[in-house]
């Protein structure tokens, strides 16, 4: 698969992922997140693979999209982009306080370009909650704030741009 295609592959692939799901704060369609995770990826420097994880990282934790439907439709590389992006914590984890830590810590050792598409997702995350939710807002910015420690392997250009966001 070239470039292009995999990437118009993954945009179809996650667009049907989420298809009937909103974005909680906005209303619009789900898919208008992952795609604006791609574009701000897209303005760094990126690979095909990357576009089509920062496409896709939501599929496994918000569908019934398994990272073996990811792997057979994508391949290894984007099935192991994915995979990192994937919280690891659930409920039986404990609260929320320690299942965002369990998946910082799996994040702290994710390669770089994980890191990248991570920043990416919490900067239009909090571009979103900060002006819809103020509430919450207090809560996510104390968590991105420690998630912003261990990825600082990402690009610089957007791990600045996210901690301008948190400031």
């Amino acid at each position: 698969m070239n470039q292009n295609s995999i990437e118009k592959y993954a945009l179809r692939f996650a667009t049907q992922a989420h298809n009937g799901q909103t974005r909680k704060y906005s209303g619009e369609p789900y898919i208008v997140h992952p795609m604006a995770v791609a574009e701000i990826v897209r303005n760094v420097p990126h690979s095909s693979e990357m576009i089509a994880a920062a496409l896709l990282h939501d599929t496994v934790e918000d569908t019934s999209v398994t990272l073996f439907d990811i792997k057979e439709n994508f391949g290894a590389k984007v099935v192991t982009l994915v995979a990192w992006l994937t919280d690891i914590s659930t409920p039986f984890h404990g609260n929320r306080s320690a299942r965002k830590e369990l998946d910082r810590h799996h994040l702290a050792l994710a390669p770089a370009e994980v890191k990248t598409i991570k920043l990416a997702d919490l900067i239009d995350n909090s571009e979103s909650i900060r002006k819809h939710d103020p509430d919450f807002w207090r809560v996510y910015r104390a968590e991105k704030i420690r998630l912003l420690e261990v990825l600082k392997e990402g690009d610089e250009s957007l791990w600045k741009r996210a901690a301008a966001l948190v400031d």
